[in-house]
């Protein structure tokens, strides 16, 4: 750009040919630049202000529409979030072992309010307690009139509650969506789901956390964002759960029982396909723990893997497989059982006299507790001991429940030639079903250990072998003759081959002191098909009583055998196992040529 020049030489010759002031041409020429330069001054600043006010009026238009909107919405809990990326913190599902749906999320209301704001806080108090009965109106009243700013009053309500107090309306009672835990089918394996609840006030207050069963065991795997959603697979077949509750239910009904128990395995996988504990609760509205008296008469008690019993003489069987595992007998062998077997003070007798003698077969048949003990006697405390660590019998189970770990066997502080023995026939050592089922998947499986878990297998899982394949074999032979020929001839279902042993044991007093003298604990422990094992069968009834005759009858063969009997009746189609005759057993002819 070219400045004029304040004395352009042109015009100051011009000005003095005539007479004039060239002065008056620089002072023009002055004052016309800084004409100009005000006006770009003026058009810049002019600029400038027109870019700050819009600006300013975009921002302010933002803040007032942000506000806007939260005035007129919902208010709503926070979520989890990262920067740059999008998680998703809602709760997994969880499902059975065919993708069915067991626990999922809702999207509920919870209702709080904010005193300050509240119009009438007495009657706000009375009509929230005529909607909510359970409400205490002098603690509302309490919080409402004093010093509070905020208050929960629900942390979950339903559409037509919801409604209720909006008809109230008072403007300090306001609602939060969110997310609350809902498991569709009720009480249906409500020990093994648990429950979940909200966390406590504070940073957790909006967020879903399990407080018992798999809910609890897997929080975090249920609620991490990498996951995206992803279900928890459960072993659990809902089917065949809804069938055992209401069997086993009925079961413990007819026999006027206290409590009951049953666990389905499946002797390859270790899969639990069904576990029941009655009495039950529902996981949507989970009662309070018991403050006082004995926890296992509480509804969350689980005595499928809390309940740890003496289950009596379905441990019998274990004896005999180790026994013919060390080469100390065979089936046929024959064993003194005269009695009483005389240890000290304490005397062992059988529940009937048998003679004088049985075939370790027999034993398990006939259940003799004097032959059980002959055999551990020639084990050994320090093998037998073994053995049942073998078997996962002397730690809590690693079943993925929470409460599992509260079934810590209870062994004796002195494991005596005198424990060995009780111990054989299953007294001295206190288990739970769950420790049983595992067991018994052992023999069934011919020879394997294999850990009972909640989660679906894609295959056959082998552990470790504890018995060999022959005593095994021989093992499941014997439990199919307590069925036919033995103590356990309720058990018996057409076209499944049922194999299995009863166990009666005295129910111990709470508080030590002895055992009761007309309460059990009675069990019964079975696998089918007994020729080709797929699964086993835990039924556990708590003080039962089958009173249809002159006396009451309270021994597993009467009270817990036809229990399970019913129950295989009812599953064992469900799991797809087809009517089969069992296999005869092979005429001993040899056969010879000319």
């Amino acid at each position: 750009m070219i400045r004029t020049p304040l004395r352009p030489l042109a015009r100051i010759l011009e000005a003095r040919k005539k007479g004039e002031n060239p002065d008056a041409i620089e002072r023009e020429n002055i004052r016309i630049r800084h004409e100009q330069i005000r006006d770009k001054a003026r058009a810049r600043a002019e600029g400038r202000l027109l870019v700050l006010g819009v600006f300013f009026f975009c921002a302010f238009a933002v803040v007032g529409a942000r506000m806007g909107m939260l005035a007129t919405s919902d208010p709503t809990e926070p979520l989890a979030s990262a920067t740059g990326a999008a998680i998703n913190a809602s709760r997994a599902d969880i499902v059975d072992r065919h993708g069915r749906i067991l626990a999922t999320n809702f999207d509920t209301y919870s209702l709080y309010a904010q005193p300050p704001h509240m119009v009438d806080k007495v009657a706000a108090a009375d009509a929230l307690v005529a909607i909510f009965p359970d409400l205490d109106r002098e603690r509302l009243k309490r919080h409402f009139t004093g010093n509070r700013k905020f208050v929960w009053i629900k942390r979950k309500i339903s559409p037509e509650q919801k409604q209720a107090v909006h008809d109230i309306g008072d403007p300090g009672l306001l609602f939060g969506p969110r997310e609350m835990r809902l498991y569709p089918n009720g009480k249906l394996a409500a020990h093994v789901l648990g429950g979940a609840s909200f966390g406590k006030e504070g940073v957790n207050a909006a967020e879903v956390i399990g407080v018992a069963g798999v809910e609890k065991y897997f929080d975090s795997y249920l609620r991490d964002p990498a996951r995206q959603g992803a279900p928890l697979e459960l072993s659990l077949d809902l089917t065949i759960q809804a069938a055992s509750e209401r069997v086993l239910y009925g079961g413990m009904k007819l026999m006027n029982a206290k409590g009951a128990t049953s666990i389905l395995m499946d002797v390859h996988t270790g899969e639990v396909i069904s576990v029941v504990s009655l009495p039950s609760f529902d996981p949507n509205d989970r009662p309070r723990p018991p403050t006082s008296g004995d926890p296992s008469d509480s509804p969350l008690f689980n005595r499928a893997v809390q309940g740890v019993y003496e289950l009596g003489s379905v441990f019998k069987i274990f004896t005999t497989a180790q026994a013919m595992d060390l080469g100390l007998v065979n089936p046929a062998t024959i064993i003194d059982i005269r009695g009483p077997l005389q240890w000290g003070k304490f005397r062992i007798r059988d529940f009937r006299n048998y003679g004088k003698e049985l075939s370790v077969t027999n034993i398990i048949v006939k259940s003799s507790n004097i032959g059980t003990a002959r055999l551990a006697q020639q084990i050994g405390a320090g093998r037998q001991r073994e053995f049942m660590q073998a078997l996962g019998m002397l730690e809590a189970t690693p079943f993925e429940i929470v409460e599992a770990q509260g079934g810590q066997p209870l062994l004796p502080k002195n494991w005596s030639e005198l424990s060995t023995m009780t111990i054989s026939y299953g007294h001295g050592l206190s288990t739970s079903p769950m420790h049983l089922a595992a067991g018994y998947a052992a023999i069934a499986n011919g020879g394997y250990y294999v850990k009972p878990t909640i989660l679906k297998q894609s295959g056959p899982v082998s552990g470790p072998r504890v018995i060999s394949e022959q005593s095994a074999a021989a093992s499941r032979m014997m439990l199919r003759q307590v069925v036919t020929e033995g103590t356990a001839s309720f058990g018996e279902v057409p076209g499944y081959a049922v194999g299995g042993k009863t166990g009666t044991a005295d129910k111990p007093k709470a508080r030590g002191g002895g055992y009761y003298e007309n309460k059990v604990i009675a069990t019964f422990a079975s696998i089918f098909p007994a020729h080709d094992p797929k699964y086993v069968l835990i039924v556990t009834l708590d003080e039962p009583s089958e009173n249809s005759g002159d006396e009451p009858r309270r021994t597993a063969g009467w009270t817990a055998v036809p229990v399970a009997a019913e129950m295989i009746g009812r599953i064992a189609p469900l799991l797809g196992l087809r009517p089969d005759i069992e296999p005869g057993k092979l005429a001993g002819i040899t056969l010879t040529s000319n």
